[in-house]
């Protein structure tokens, strides 16, 4: 009766693998990163700039000096960092423009109604729209994960055919699908408490929910890669010799 499982279970085993795409000759499961370092340095560096540092100084200057001084000093600060790179000849990040332009159109609306509030209510629509275009996409089998992930990094067209690295892009776009809803439910559970709670949870808690979902979606990435037999390597691949 063993006997029977053991070649059952190698008998299943064998399918699978020859449902999997076939590499090309001397093609390797490898997925390499590039330099990771300067990577993580110039994330961080944009997390500061466009979101940590406008949003604590929206909440602190709102507190003790209004809507007005705080919609300033925010899109202030923001309008310098770009003015500084442009004077000084670098290259404006495209992630820290998109920033800014939604936060001076944010920042229109607000002073047209005079309310923080509708400030506030608008980037929780926007965290909506951006679990359903997640999910969405998941759903129909095509995450945007996948894409956004060949921006950064190069992945072999052989490692991406496979259905196990395509479940993992699908599952992690479900995650941070799941995660902008949460994100959205705690600052409307915020706003519950007045302007400066909901500012609090907008300005701290959320780019904290946001780092927090970016490493889980990473480490659930590299276990999925591993299990695939996928290996995750830093710098640039190394050219063929003749």
């Amino acid at each position: 009766m063993e006997e029977k499982s053991t070649a059952r279970g190698d008998a299943l085993q064998a399918i699978r693998h020859t449902d999997e795409p076939a590499a090309p000759a001397g093609a390797k499961l490898e997925i390499h990163l590039g330099c990771l370092r300067s990577t993580l340095t110039r994330s961080g560096q944009l997390f500061v700039e466009a979101l940590l540092v406008p949003g604590l100084l929206f909440a602190l200057v709102l507190h003790y000096a209004g809507l007005l001084p705080a919609l300033g000093a925010s899109l202030g600060w923001c309008y310098l960092v770009v003015g500084t790179r442009w004077i000084r000849g670098r290259r404006l990040s495209g992630t820290m423009l998109m920033c800014l332009g939604m936060m001076s159109g944010r920042a229109i609306v607000a002073l047209a109604t005079s309310s923080a509030l509708l400030y506030l209510i608008q980037p929780v629509i926007g965290s909506v729209c951006t679990a359903s275009m997640f999910v969405g996409s998941a759903l129909f089998g095509r995450p945007i994960t996948m894409r956004l992930a060949r921006d950064f990094v190069s992945i072999p067209a052989h490692v991406l055919a496979r259905r196990g690295v395509r479940r993992m892009f699908t599952e992690i776009a479900v995650l941070f699908g799941l995660s902008r809803l949460a994100d959205a439910g705690m600052t409307l559970s915020f706003l519950h408490f007045g302007v400066s709670a909901g500012m609090l949870s907008r300005s701290l808690l959320s780019p904290l929910l946001t780092l927090c979902t970016i490493g889980a979606c990473t480490v659930w990435g590299f276990r999925s890669l591993r299990r695939e037999g996928v290996r995750v390597r830093l710098g640039a691949p190394a050219l063929a010799t003749a």
